[in-house]
């Protein structure tokens, strides 16, 4: 076995010994970022811990539950419940199964993403595809030997993917699907429907709900597709997907939007809101970049272009007179 594998081997057993704690989590998460070696061997001993006989695993003194938990997530520590000899048989049951479960195991891995508000996330997938996760967003990721599937269950994603003509990458968000094999494409979810923005290459978007032949959209394309069955129909205009993809920079960028989309846009990603006290000014008109971290820049900014008051606070960043 390799000495990666071992590694792989080593943080399964520590994981399912419940001796884990946050700086664990973090060393696990910067390990597997640094080489694409390192998701695969993961993986591979995560599906051979999956695969061992319960009974062989309660003789080894290792909890059987462990095995469901996603190291993209937060841990929460578990109880020891090994001895020291008990948990060196737990890794070394599972390094011995290591190499043989890439044998008998299907080419399929499952990786559950989530950030939190604010946080932005660029995650290698095993396929060589990167995941660049905006704020407070879920998505899980399924890549198999004939798919790859990525279910956006909120928030918004954009995807640098590894050409495969065998395998599609296809995102789902709820009856919205958005299929490419070699591309680079952004899908948000909004209440109504789920948007779709192509910055390289061809993607197939279209409604399981409706009958209509998929709507091939390339680069510079961007298209909103309804949940309820609708027409649609496809925009090219490359310089608005820039800046709808600006979040992937940690900008938000401004085009003659109105000041509520603004705010909500900046409410995205901070604790911390802006509330337009006067709905008078929802329909004022802006334009510009800003940081998305930054919502009190943004705010004076519109103090001096609308000649407005502006107050903040720690709680909350008022526009407008209350």
């Amino acid at each position: 076995m390799s000495a990666i594998d071992e590694q792989a081997a080593a943080y399964i057993a520590a994981r399912a010994a419940g001796r884990w704690d946050e700086a664990d989590q973090a060393a696990l998460e910067a390990w597997l970022a640094a080489d694409t070696r390192h998701q695969g061997a993961f993986f591979r001993a995560e599906a051979a811990w999956a695969m061992l006989d319960r009974a062989s695993v309660m003789g080894a003194g290792i909890a059987a539950d462990t095995v469901h938990t996603s190291p993209f997530r937060a841990l929460t520590p578990r109880p020891p419940t090994l001895t020291r000899r008990q948990w060196l048989a737990g890794g070394g049951l599972i390094a011995a199964s290591v190499a043989g479960a890439a044998l008998i195991l299907p080419a399929l891995t499952h990786q559950r993403l989530q950030t939190e508000v604010g946080e932005l996330r660029k995650v290698p997938l095993k396929d060589q595809s990167i995941a660049s996760v905006n704020t407070d967003t879920t998505l899980d990721v399924a890549l198999g030997a004939k798919r790859r599937d990525i279910r956006l269950i909120r928030g918004e994603a954009w995807f640098q993917v590894a050409k495969d003509k065998a395998r599609p990458f296809v995102v789902e968000a709820d009856t919205v699907r958005a299929r490419a094999v070699g591309t680079a494409f952004g899908v948000r979810r909004y209440p109504d429907g789920a948007e779709v923005m192509v910055s390289e290459g061809v993607v197939e978007v279209w409604n399981t709900q409706a009958p209509d032949t998929p709507t091939r959209l390339e680069a510079g394309g961007r298209i909103f597709v309804p949940y309820a069955p609708q027409p649609i129909r496809a925009e090219y205009a490359p310089e608005t997907v820039d800046r709808r993809l600006a979040w992937r920079e940690g900008q938000i960028a401004l085009d003659n939007d109105s000041l509520t989309h603004a705010a909500a846009e900046f409410n995205r990603y901070n604790s911390r809101k802006i509330v337009i006290a006067d709905p008078a000014l929802g329909d004022e008109k802006l334009v510009g970049w800003f940081r998305a971290d930054q919502p009190d820049t943004f705010a004076r900014s519109v103090h001096l272009a609308l000649d407005v008051p502006v107050r903040i606070d720690d709680t909350r960043i008022v526009i407008g007179a209350e």
